[in-house]
């Protein structure tokens, strides 16, 4: 896993826990501060699912352009290079 993939996982993990570990308001309780605050987290959670979608992606691209070069660089040696 690479590191900035394995914060964005480590900071999801913690948001989630926060949300099952955080003490729910009883019925009497709830109000509109509770329910914006909870649509945040869902919000927050949603962009967090995204980025990690994201670096996903990211990581695929660069290994196939990674992979590109090597076979290039493969031909390029068969070839005779540059000293030819």
């Amino acid at each position: 896993m690479k590191p900035k993939s394995f914060v964005l996982a480590l900071a999801g993990g913690a948001l989630l826990a926060t949300g099952v570990i955080w003490p729910s308001a009883s019925q009497g309780q709830a109000d509109a501060t509770d329910r914006a605050t909870e649509a945040l987290l869902v919000e927050l959670t949603a962009q967090q699912t995204q980025l990690a979608q994201n670096q996903t992606a990211i990581d695929q691209k660069i290994a196939t352009v990674a992979e590109n070069v090597r076979v290039a660089r493969i031909f390029v040696s068969r070839g005779g290079g540059r000293g030819k």
